[in-house]
């Protein structure tokens, strides 16, 4: 690596090292000095040609590197074999692009998985770093697309997380690419190989066919290219003055209702009470057994009473406005 390079570069990458020193341990910070001319956010295409020329690391050399890490706390065997493996953090990161996150942050997030993977590597167990990096490096990146795909959170469990990784392959398998909900046949395949209940299907598929979060002051169109999206949106629900209005005018009703009540005797408000006014009305076959008298008998009484009722609170609504006379 050149002077020169080093000298016009940004630490490689600026992003992973400083969330890197963190989250690693102290030996990581300060010490390792990952210099390439840029990061993944400055352009991706130089990105990727620089970090390509860092050589593949041999079973040996890398045992051998690894060793001088663990053993020594040699930053300099430790930068090796993380730039050795930046290529594959950029190959597995590619794999994310269809979640509209900056390919950029989301192949940061994969060195930072890297640097983690060499932290914890331990050559003994007769893996290769690649093998066992690749792990650290989809977890990393997968914590960050569930964290920024969407300001809610997209899911909690194992199931979850693998249905939102899983659901757009498996729909490409299954060929269900057209808009909308998915067959029940689908539903219930997907359903049934990842584990989860075919409602969290239904639910995951809607979240995601919206493409994640928007924002309501986006530009939508509009003849002048300034209407915005929250200019299109309609609040269904009553106004302040119409929710006042109702509620003043269904408290009157009531207290209409309790002054024609007293009109009734004492038999006739209770059976209009038991029967048109409780929430689990009385049969009548039961008040007709309270008051000994025949189902025919209390029915009548209702009748007589429910008129009696409408005919006071018509009168007395014409005279307090409610209705016109």
């Amino acid at each position: 690596m050149t002077k020169d390079m080093a000298d016009k570069s940004t630490t490689l990458p600026a992003k992973a090292v400083s969330k890197a020193a963190s989250t690693a341990d102290a030996s990581y910070s300060g010490n390792m000095s990952l210099s390439v001319s840029l990061s993944p956010e400055q352009g991706l295409n130089r990105y990727l040609q620089e970090v390509r020329k860092f050589p593949m690391l041999e079973r040996d050399e890398e045992f051998m590197l690894a060793k001088r890490w663990r053993q020594d706390g040699d930053s300099e065997a430790a930068e090796r074999m993380v730039t050795s493996h930046l290529r594959l953090v950029a190959k597995i990161a590619m794999g994310y692009r269809g979640y509209g996150l900056p390919i950029g942050e989301v192949i940061s997030e994969g060195n930072v998985g890297l640097m983690q993977a060499v932290k914890k590597f331990d050559p003994d167990k007769g893996f290769r770093l690649s093998t066992y990096a690749m792990w650290w490096i989809r977890a990393a990146i997968q914590e960050y697309v569930l964290r920024s795909w969407s300001l809610v959170k997209m899911g909690t469990t194992a199931a979850q997380k693998k249905l939102f990784f899983n659901l757009r392959r498996m729909k490409g398998e299954m060929k269900a690419i057209e808009d909308g909900d998915l067959r029940p046949e689908h539903i219930k395949k997907i359903a049934t190989n990842l584990g989860v209940k075919e409602e969290e299907v239904t639910s995951m598929n809607r979240r995601m066919g919206h493409g994640g979060d928007a924002s309501l002051n986006v530009t939508i169109g509009g003849d002048d290219g300034s209407a915005q999206w929250q200019d299109w949106l309609q609040d269904e629900t009553d106004s302040q003055e119409t929710q006042i209005a109702n509620s003043q005018e269904h408290q009157a009703r009531m207290d209409l209702l309790q002054d024609a009540m007293s009109d009734l005797n004492e038999r006739e408000r209770d059976i209009i009470m038991k029967r048109r006014l409780a929430e689990k009305p009385m049969t009548l076959e039961d008040l007709a057994t309270i008051y000994e008298v025949s189902r025919e008998r209390i029915r009548q009484i209702e009748a007589r009473a429910f008129e009696k009722l409408q005919a006071a609170m018509i009168a007395a609504a014409g005279t307090t406005g409610l209705i016109e006379n």
